[in-house]
């Protein structure tokens, strides 16, 4: 049995086709993955059932919700799919590690993580993608990139499926996602007190979010971070 499979959640954002998602639920029991979220799905008919074979249960068990935001609400840690990546260093929204090493680097990460999946016509929106932590990529051709999305589901859970240690194996904990806001709360307020352009601001954030995301700091180097990080806002405003 593979316990850590609990702390997955497989997050299908407005999936067009219902036997894809019974598809999705086929290949998550095939691995040990059994929470599925859905977001404003199409109606889950009797193709979903027919292609989910004997993985009925993850349907009838998965939780629905309206929108994205309600969907990640109690996820610690959020991992963003696509076929559209890019390796200039400056994009920081589409810059993807891939799904091989994501699968070895997330066994650092404590709490609830989300595997987030886009539409099948048009995956995932960029607003969508800046609230996640990671972005992985699957390598494909060039020429046509774009995978079904079970087959992305499989391959990605495959990987997952292969890399999955005993607990005890693991660092210590993790950031959840209360601590990891305060922490870019405060990476904020030092911008602020540097007066750091606007202009750069947003995708600034992005990308020490993504270094964070990759680095993925225990709760030790958290509390140094918010250490550092408050008594340098701290100094700063003496100076003024």
């Amino acid at each position: 049995m593979v316990l850590i499979a609990r702390e997955f959640f497989v997050v299908l954002v407005e999936p067009k086709y219902s036997g894809n998602v019974g598809a999705v639920a086929r290949v998550m029991m095939n691995f040990d993955f059994s929470n599925l979220y859905l977001v404003n799905p199409c109606e889950l008919d009797k193709d979903c059932f027919s292609r989910a074979m004997h993985a009925s249960s993850i349907i009838e068990n998965a939780k629905i919700f309206d929108s994205f935001e309600k969907a990640i609400k109690d996820l610690d840690f959020l991992v963003a799919t696509s076929s559209v990546a890019t390796d200039s260093e400056k994009k920081h929204l589409r810059k993807a590690i891939l799904v091989e090493d994501f699968s070895k680097k997330i066994l650092e990460v404590d709490g609830r993580i989300g595997l987030i999946f886009g539409r099948e016509d048009f995956g995932l929106y960029n607003s969508e993608i800046e609230k996640c932590d990671l972005l992985v990529k699957i390598p494909t051709s060039e020429k046509y990139p774009s995978l079904n999305l079970s087959h992305a589901v499989c391959i990605t859970l495959y990987n997952l499926y292969l890399s999955l240690k005993p607990p005890s194996l693991k660092t210590g904990r993790r950031l959840n996602h209360v601590e990891k806001e305060k922490l870019f709360e405060f990476l904020s307020l030092l911008l602020d007190e540097i007066e750091y352009p606007e202009h750069k601001r947003k995708n600034t954030m992005i990308m020490l979010r993504r270094i964070l995301g990759r680095a993925m700091p225990s709760k030790w180097e958290y509390h140094t971070l918010m250490g550092i990080l408050s008594g340098t806002i701290e100094k700063i405003k003496k100076m003024k």
